[in-house]
């Protein structure tokens, strides 16, 4: 590194040259430094990056062992270790080379020095479940609609766990992050809290009168917080490289609204604005200019983090060997995270090229419903601020929502399609300061987030929406003609490429945002249309339960009782937003004494 008497030995035409190029270089020196893995970043505690460690070399063991066939990477990161990490790592390393080791040998040490994954949770009861709490469901008038809903309803004691005490005593020994309260997991594989499937577990449980556990969730959420600085994609260290879609201040309206616990808020708070501050931090923020010259400042997905996911670590790797170099590998591992911090993991939404995963660019996108839930949350801190008593924090959000407001429809609107679209940013976006916009950037592929801005229409302020009623009858005719309705609900995408976050697959919480959008519009057929949308996503849940014993993690809109496919993973039961966004929409909408609960065999209107 030369020292600062470098400059002194120039040429004056020297210095001017780097005063120009400068500017340039300062921004993508910035971008490079910040997506190195940091102490932060990858987890602090030498014992559990130790133990992340080990456990990644046990999952490439059982991966030689097993083969691909109904492999899941993510079980050898969730074991937690039984005996001395040094231990465990010498036996591991004791296992046969050439050839690899039986089953059997595998199953013998997993078993000396690990126990199961989920084992370092313990069951609980929450204390404020009932079997059929007071004022549930009151629209609700089929028995066999109400029956089944009470079966939903029960699933959350399925879902209830505590962190076991010695998580907290020896996370040299666990992935699972300790937390203060007890969790809802979403079920099966994910035995851990995940940040965004939280808001829709929160909206099932506020329908199920389960205050106390709805606020155990959030609490838990404000802890990782205030301890990372974010919060995490989910509660374990391999997951606190990145976030998620920022609803916490969405969670902690909802509960608001339920409650009126102005004490709770008041607790809270001050961790909303930590959040919006790492939103609004170098590595999401974007500034872009329009065609009047106007610089709006919007946001992007960015993990802090250039490795193979722990948690998939063999399935990254197996895509990255299709690269060549080293820095292209540890772009490709930055942008594989990334799109893990969009939620949609995995769609063609984030690929140059649909057909190839090693094309993902998701840091390239700006992306409607990222900007819209953090409109939302400008919004939310601006209400609870006034609510609070800080009359100067709630203006100032609100001006900033307003501008949000201003840039989203600046860059992000087009009339032509009447839709939201993701917009593209160029190939050198970190080594620029302020892009131009440009019409052929934007996203002209239909996926569902482009129709997700709807969802502000249920909570403007006084006679001011994000979209008047005009607007949002020309969107809703756009969403009718766009080909995403079908027979069980709305499709994430129109493409078939078999990644879970594309076509044929419907995803409680895009149905929910949409439709919950669509009711409040102020016009009674976008309201038809919603509960069109939620009767038919009922069924479908419905059918599928009656049929498997279970709620499912996604669904086949196109055939009604269908669970959904695809993607990195077997389908997942249990399923927390799933549970939520069903008894939501039953809350809504209702399900009158005679309306048939079964599959009905129609097709959803489109015109």
């Amino acid at each position: 590194m030369a020292g600062p008497g470098f400059l002194l030995q120039l040429q004056p035409h020297h210095v001017l040259l780097l005063l120009l190029v400068l500017p340039c270089l300062l921004p993508c020196l910035r971008a490079t430094t910040e997506m190195a893995p940091t102490a932060a970043a990858g987890g602090s505690d030498e014992g559990a990056s130790a133990l992340l460690g080990l456990l990644q070399r046990v999952q490439s063991e059982a991966l030689r062992v097993l083969g691909p066939h109904d492999f899941d990477p993510k079980f050898y990161v969730d074991l937690p270790l039984a005996t001395d990490e040094r231990a465990a790592d010498a036996a591991l390393a004791a296992l046969p080379r050439h050839p690899a080791p039986s089953r059997a040998e595998l199953d013998d040490f997993l078993s000396r020095h690990f126990g199961d994954p989920g084992t370092d949770l313990v069951d609980a009861d929450p204390p404020d479940f009932d079997a059929e709490p007071r004022g549930f469901l009151p629209r609700v008038h089929s028995p066999e609609a109400r029956a089944w809903a009470l079966e939903v309803h029960a699933l959350w004691k399925q879902l209830a766990r505590r962190v076991a005490p010695d998580v907290a005593a020896r996370p040299d020994r666990h992935t699972l992050l300790p937390l203060p309260g007890g969790v809802v997991v979403p079920g099966s594989r994910f035995r851990e809290v995940y940040y965004w499937d939280s808001y829709w577990v929160v909206r099932g449980l506020l329908v199920s009168k389960m205050y106390d556990t709805a606020k155990a969730i959030v609490l838990n959420l404000v802890y990782m917080l205030e301890k990372y600085g974010f919060v995490p994609n989910g509660a374990r260290s391999y997951y606190i490289n990145r976030s998620q879609p920022p609803l916490l201040s969405s969670m902690v309206l909802e509960v608001y609204r339920a409650t009126r616990d102005v004490e709770f808020v008041r607790t809270v708070f001050p961790s909303l604005l930590k959040e919006h501050s790492f939103w609004m931090s170098d590595i999401h923020n974007v500034a872009i200019a329009d065609n009047h010259g106007q610089v709006h400042n919007l946001s992007r997905y960015q993990a802090r983090w250039n490795k193979p996911r722990p948690e998939s670590a063999t399935i990254d790797e197996e895509l990255a060997s299709k690269v060549n170099s080293m820095a292209a590998k540890e772009k490709l591992y930055r942008e594989i995270a990334s799109t893990a911090e969009s939620g949609w993991d995995f769609s063609s939404r984030w690929m140059r090229n649909s057909t190839d995963m090693t094309t993902l660019a998701t840091t390239y996108i700006i992306p409607v419903d990222l900007n819209i839930f953090i409109f939302k949350m400008e919004l939310d801190i601006g209400a609870l601020a006034k609510l609070v008593g800080d009359s100067a924090t709630s203006e100032k959000f609100l001006r900033a929502s307003k501008a949000r407001h201003i840039a989203i429809d600046s860059i992000l609107w087009n009339s032509e399609m009447e839709q939201w679209l993701d917009y593209w940013l160029p190939a050198d976006a970190d080594c620029q300061g302020v892009h131009e916009w440009k019409t052929n950037s934007q996203n002209r592929n239909i996926f569902a987030s482009n129709f997700i801005p709807l969802w502000l229409n249920a909570y403007h302020s006084g006679l001011v929406r994000f979209a008047d009623e005009a607007k949002s009858k020309r969107v809703m005719a756009s969403l009718k003609a766009s080909g995403l309705l079908h027979a069980a609900g709305i499709a994430t995408s129109l493409i078939n490429t078999g990644q879970q976050w594309d076509f044929p697959n419907g995803w409680a919480p895009l149905q929910h945002l949409i439709a919950e959008g669509l009711s409040h519009s102020g016009l009674s057929e976008a309201k038809k249309l919603a509960e069109d949308i939620a009767t038919r996503w009922v069924r479908t849940n419905y059918a599928a339960y009656k049929s498997t014993g279970a709620m499912h993690e996604k669904y086949n809109v196109t055939a009604c009782g269908e669970s959904g496919g695809g993607g990195e993973y077997k389908p997942q039961t249990g399923f927390g937003w799933s549970n939520g966004v069903v008894l939501s929409f039953l809350e809504e909408f209702g399900w009158p004494e005679d309306k048939e609960i079964a599959c009905s065999g129609k097709v959803l209107t489109t015109g």
